[in-house]
C-alpha cells in the first residue's frame, strides 16, 4: 500500500467546518455512487421485458405495465398460477456476468487505476440503456442486460475498495446508496410507465444516472492528496519506495544490509503476493460464507417462492402481487443498510440461520399453501429484506474494521464475491423448484 495513502484507520479529519464539509460530501458521494453503480441493474430486468414486448406489437404504443416477473395469468395444467419460464431464468442472466467478474478481479484488478474503472462502469452503464432501448431481438436486449451487470460487478468491488481510503462512515453511505437503488430503479421505472412515457423513452431519460456517477465521483468525493487517480496501485507502491533515494547515500559495505532491509520493509508495505491473497481469502470465509447464505435463501425466494405465492381473492392481481413483494423487499433492504450508525451486527451468523427460517417456512407455505393472506406475505417480505440488507452492510463494515491496512483493499475485492455466488446458485436451485411445483 502506498504509505502516504490513508487507509481506512478513520483518518484524523480536521476539526473545523472545511473538515466536516469534506467528510458530508464523502458520505455524500459514496451514497449517490451506491445508487447509481446498482440502478440499471434494478430497472434492466422489467425494462427488457417491456422493450420485447413492444417489439412484438409494432403498433403498440401504450406502455406495458412494469413488472420483473414474466406471469402468464391463468396458467393451466398446475394448482399453481405458473410462468411459462422461471424468473430465475433472467435473474441468472443478470448475476453471471457479475459472478464472473467478483470471481476474476482480485487478482488483477490493482493493476487498473480507479479513475479508468469508473469510466468503464459509467461507459457500460450508458451501453445497456442504449441498447435494450434500441434492441430488435431477444439476444440484443440480453446484451443489454449483461452490459448493466457488468456495470454493476466492476463498480461494486471497486467502490467498495475504493472506502478504505476515506473514513469508515463512507460504507454507511454506500450501504444505504445501494438499498434505495432497489427501490428507487423500481418506482421510477413504473411511475415514468404509468405517467404514459413508452418503456423506451423511459430508458433514455435513465442515462442521467450514469452522467450523476461520473458528476459524483469525480467533483463530489474530496479524495486524499496522493490518491492515485489515474496510476497503477502496483506501481504506485513501487514508486512509494525511497530505495532510490537512499542509494546515492550507500557505501558498498552497507549495500547488502540495506538490501535486506529493504525486502523486509515490502513484506510489509509492498504489494501481495498471490500465496498472500489466497491466505487472505481463507481468512474471508468467516464472512463470505454466511453472506452467501444469506443472499442463497433471500434470492431463492424472491425468484423461486414468491412467484407462486398468489391469492387469487386478493384485491391485487398476480402481477401486482409480485410486484409489491419485490418493492417491499427493497424497502426492507434500503432501511437495514442505512442502520449502521445505529445498530451494528458482528455475528452474520444468526443473520444467515433467520434467512434460511424464512425460506423453509415460505417453502412450506407455497407447497401447503396455508397463509391466510398476502399482508401475512408482505409484512415476511420486509423481515427478509431487513436480513439481507443488515448481512451486508455488516459484513464490509466488520472486514474493513477487522483487516489490516496492507491487506484491506483487497479483502474489501475479494469479499464482494459472497453475495453474487449466493444469488447465482439460488438461482440455479429455483428452476426445479419452479418445474416441480408448476408440474402439482
Amino acid at each position: 500500500m502506498d504509505q502516504a495513502v490513508s487507509v481506512n484507520a478513520d483518518p484524523n479529519m480536521p476539526s473545523d467546518s472545511e473538515g466536516r464539509n469534506s467528510r458530508w460530501r464523502n458520505w455524500t458521494g459514496f451514497w449517490l455512487l451506491g445508487l447509481c453503480n446498482n440502478f440499471a441493474y434494478v430497472v434492466m430486468l422489467s425494462a427488457a421485458h417491456d422493450i420485447l414486448k413492444q417489439q412484438g406489437s409494432h403498433n403498440s404504443t401504450s406502455p406495458t405495465p412494469s413488472t420483473v416477473a414474466l406471469y402468464v395469468e391463468g396458467g393451466k395444467g398446475s394448482r399453481y398460477d405458473c410462468s411459462p419460464v422461471s424468473t430465475a431464468a433472467v435473474l441468472l442472466a443478470d448475476i453471471l456476468p457479475t459472478l464472473i467478474i467478483k470471481f476474476s478481479a482480485p487478482f488483477f484488478i490493482h493493476k487498473l487505476p480507479y479513475g479508468f474503472r469508473v469510466l468503464v462502469c459509467v461507459a457500460t452503464a450508458i451501453a445497456s440503456f442504449l441498447v435494450v432501448s434500441f434492441s430488435s431481438t431477444v439476444w440484443i436486449s440480453i446484451l443489454g442486460v449483461i452490459f448493466a451487470s457488468v456495470s454493476s460487478g466492476l463498480g461494486e468491488l471497486s467502490f467498495l475498495s475504493l472506502t478504505v481510503f476515506f473514513s469508515r462512515d463512507v460504507l454507511g453511505g454506500w450501504g444505504s446508496g445501494t438499498g434505495g437503488a432497489g427501490m428507487a430503479g423500481a418506482l421510477l421505472y413504473s411511475a415514468l410507465t404509468q405517467a404514459g412515457l413508452s418503456p423506451r423513452n423511459t430508458l433514455l431519460i435513465m442515462l442521467v444516472v450514469p452522467v450523476a456517477m461520473v458528476i459524483s465521483y469525480f467533483f463530489l468525493l474530496v479524495f486524499p492528496p496522493s490518491f492515485p487517480q489515474w496510476k497503477c496501485r502496483e506501481a504506485e507502491s513501487v514508486r512509494g519506495g525511497d530505495s532510490q533515494s537512499r542509494r546515492p547515500l550507500l557505501d558498498d559495505t552497507d549495500e547488502e544490509e540495506e538490501r535486506e532491509k529493504g525486502a523486509e520493509e515490502d513484506k510489509v508495505t509492498g504489494p501481495l503476493t498471490n500465496i498472500e491473497k489466497l491466505h487472505i481469502i481463507k481468512g474471508l470465509l468467516r464472512f463470505v460464507v454466511p453472506l452467501g447464505v444469506v443472499y442463497f435463501a433471500e434470492y431463492f425466494i424472491n425468484q423461486g417462492l414468491l412467484e407462486l405465492l398468489y391469492f387469487p381473492k386478493f384485491y391485487l392481481s398476480h402481477a401486482e402481487q409480485y410486484r409489491w413483494y419485490q418493492t417491499l423487499y427493497q424497502v426492507g433492504v434500503l432501511v437495514s443498510r442505512s442502520s449502521l450508525c445505529c445498530v451494528k451486527i458482528r455475528r452474520i451468523w444468526i443473520l444467515s440461520l433467520l434467512q434460511c427460517v424464512n425460506a423453509v417456512l415460505l417453502l412450506l407455505a407455497v407447497y401447503y399453501q396455508f397463509l391466510p393472506s398476502a399482508w401475512l406475505v408482505f409484512v415476511i417480505v420486509i423481515y427478509e429484506g431487513l436480513l439481507g440488507g443488515a448481512a451486508y452492510v455488516n459484513t464490509f463494515y466488520f472486514i474493513s474494521k477487522e483487516t489490516g491496512d496492507r491487506q484491506r483493499e483487497f479483502a474489501m475485492v475479494a469479499a464482494s464475491v459472497g453475495d453474487s455466488l449466493g444469488i447465482a446458485i439460488s438461482g440455479l436451485t429455483a428452476f426445479p423448484v419452479h418445474r416441480y411445483f408448476c408440474s402439482l
